[in-house]
């Protein structure tokens, strides 16, 4: 048991983890712990619309789980571009060293999870990668482009940084935002 609460209190620090985009209505910006619980109810929502048939339970344990790593990395902005090798090496790093709290099967299992999200290998990790690349746009687009406007991020490393990932695992969901993606484009949110 002893090992089981001491693995849930290091998550909270996953609540400490600052994100680049701010809640809706809200001055500060979101973390890592609500953005994970917000992709967990969003992929709930969207299932019909997944690529292909998956067990949503999966994807869920898969969302609850891809951000762990963080808590000792940080975040990086979904729409940077480069040193991604790297920052994917130091997650894993995190992640072992989180998950090994625990004993196993859950060590394992988790671990596994968090493997097959970064894989992106299976309908479920498709899904789950789509939907955790359109909730920083989406929260963009409803925010006037807060995170694109500070961070001076263009159009097209906006399509290019999530385009493969959501068409790939809900083409309806890259359908809607490809459109208001290119509507925002005409009112100036994005770098030149």
């Amino acid at each position: 048991m002893q090992h089981i609460v001491d693995f849930i209190l290091e998550l909270d620090k996953l609540k400490g983890v600052t994100r680049k985009v701010k809640p809706l209505g809200l001055e500060r910006y979101e973390n890592s712990a609500e953005h994970s619980w917000q992709l967990a109810l969003m992929a709930t929502a969207l299932v019909q619309y997944a690529e292909s048939p998956v067990d949503i339970n999966h994807v869920i344990a898969m969302l609850l789980v891809h951000d762990i790593g963080e808590i000792d990395t940080g975040d990086t902005m979904a729409f940077v571009e480069g040193g991604w090798q790297e920052r994917k090496r130091d997650e894993l790093a995190a992640v072992t060293r989180i998950f090994g709290m625990l004993p196993e099967p859950q060590r394992g299992r988790l671990l596994a999870l968090w493997n097959e999200f970064e894989r992106g290998d299976t309908a479920e990790s498709r899904f789950a990668n789509a939907v955790d690349r359109a909730m920083p746009v989406l929260l963009n687009l409803h925010n006037n482009g807060q995170s694109w406007r500070e961070n001076d991020i263009s159009h097209e490393r906006v399509v290019r940084r999530v385009a493969p990932q959501i068409r790939a695992g809900c083409p309806a969901l890259w359908e809607y935002l490809e459109a208001r993606l290119d509507e925002e484009l005409k009112k100036g949110w994005f770098a030149s």
